[in-house]
């Protein structure tokens, strides 16, 4: 993929990031504020297709996102360049995926 295409990948990553990292911080002090326990907040969240749509979106942003952004930030610090380093930052993007899912799963679904 193109230098041009990662820049404005990561930027419209970053478009989208902005309100959910916004709608996700208010909803942690919401639920410190309020004093809701982990069982709590889970009972709330199991089943919900709009907390599920919510994170999901929230967990692919991230993965496109932070690996370009490390990906660019391994070039300015480093001689890494090439394939080798394209490949690891597609890995880091998959494995962010991965994790991100697995979370938002474990919150959503019916347990």
């Amino acid at each position: 993929m193109s230098e041009a295409a990662l820049f404005a990948l990561q930027r419209l990553s970053a478009k989208l990031l902005a309100p959910l990292v916004i709608v996700h911080l208010v909803l942690i002090l919401y639920a410190v504020h309020g004093g809701l326990s982990a069982a709590e907040i889970l009972e709330r969240t199991r089943g919900s297709v709009v907390w599920g749509g919510f994170y999901v979106l929230f967990v692919i942003a991230v993965a496109v996102h932070a690996p370009i952004g490390v990906r660019n930030v391994a070039r300015e610090w480093t001689r890494w360049r090439g394939r080798s380093l394209d490949a690891a930052s597609l890995a880091l993007a998959f494995i962010l995926l991965a994790l991100g899912l697995r979370a938002v799963a474990a919150v959503v679904l019916p347990g």
